[in-house]
């Protein structure tokens, strides 16, 4: 994930300022995971800066981004270890006894939350197997941005990542996510994601719908929402950049829902003051049913009222 942009006003810049409100003020020995802006520098959080102040040590990806962050919030830090996919493992014994000694330490990943398609799983299974605190400062996630800007279901969905990129381990997980029927959220590069949304729709169809979400909290975000043969031609007219959240929409039902079932999902967003358009648009993205069955259904539901117009008594 890039770097953050933009500016931060300091807000804490030495121990004695941290107050109760955040776990810095609890004290004691623990790995603190600090979601960091995932591209504007004003989603960092004032506890998360409370946090970097108190730590004793501030686990990272790489130095030179999360030093620019710590500089930007005001914060000097006592120490900078790199925790990267490389040199976890190896730093796991460091960490767990930095912590079990009553220090604290803040784990960071270059943006989002850490454990989330970036470092830091291994290492909270290490420290909560030695029986040690861990502890949590919510922030951004890309994941959960484009989940909730996709306009697709978020009852029930679940995240895969970045894909396999070859062999027989793409085409299992393909596979997977076509009869997936929660609501799925993928990672992609730039430079992949054209390759990936083909994929999707072969084994998808065409229809299913898809939102592409890019530069997300940045200058330029970008949510796209639409089938996947119609993201196709968008990428092909729109050169990607940045990068990119797919959110697909799940699999239908087998049996599918009926007549009745999105002619009431219809009647509920038209009486929500959505038009017909976006409300076939939402119940197509809800159902996994085809746009044109969806469209064919309000164009009759609509020419099916009747016309009250004059009828009224005086």
């Amino acid at each position: 994930m890039r770097s953050p942009t933009g500016v931060c006003s300091p807000v804490i810049t030495s121990r004695s300022e941290v107050t109760d409100d955040g776990a810095a003020g609890r004290g004691g020995g623990a790995l603190v995971l600090v979601a960091t802006p995932i591209g504007n520098l004003g989603d960092l959080p004032p506890r998360a800066i409370a946090e970097f102040a108190a730590a004793d040590v501030v686990a990272c990806e790489d130095t030179r981004r999360t030093g620019r962050l710590l500089e930007a919030a005001g914060v000097r830090a006592r120490r900078l270890a790199v925790v990267n996919d490389h040199t976890e493992p190896s730093m796991i014994p460091e960490i767990v006894g930095i912590v079990r000694r009553g220090e604290r330490v803040v784990l960071v990943t270059d943006a989002g939350t850490p454990g989330i398609a970036d470092p830091g799983e291994r290492l909270v299974a290490a420290v909560v197997a030695a029986g040690l605190r861990v502890e949590h400062v919510p922030g951004p996630s890309s994941p959960v941005a484009a989940l909730v800007l996709s306009g697709m279901s978020t009852g029930r969905f679940v995240f895969e990542g970045f894909l396999p990129r070859r062999g027989s381990d793409r085409h299992d997980r393909l596979a997977s996510v076509a009869a997936e029927q929660r609501t799925v959220v993928l990672l992609e590069a730039p430079h992949r994601v054209a390759r990936t949304v083909a994929d999707l729709a072969g084994v998808c169809g065409p229809d299913r719908a898809v939102a592409l979400c890019r530069e997300l909290t940045k200058m330029y975000e970008e949510v796209w929402r639409g089938s996947l043969g119609a993201a196709l031609d968008h990428l092909v007219a729109v050169p990607p950049r940045g990068e990119y959240v797919v959110v697909l929409a799940g699999a239908p039902d087998p049996e599918g829902p009926t007549d009745a079932e999105i002619l009431h999902a219809l009647a509920d967003r038209r009486g929500s003051g959505m038009t017909t358009r976006d409300a076939v648009d939402a119940v197509t993205a809800a159902t996994g049913v085809s746009r044109r069955r969806v469209y064919e259904l309000a164009v009759t539901s609509v020419e099916d009222q009747p016309d009250t117009r004059g009828t009224a008594e005086d």
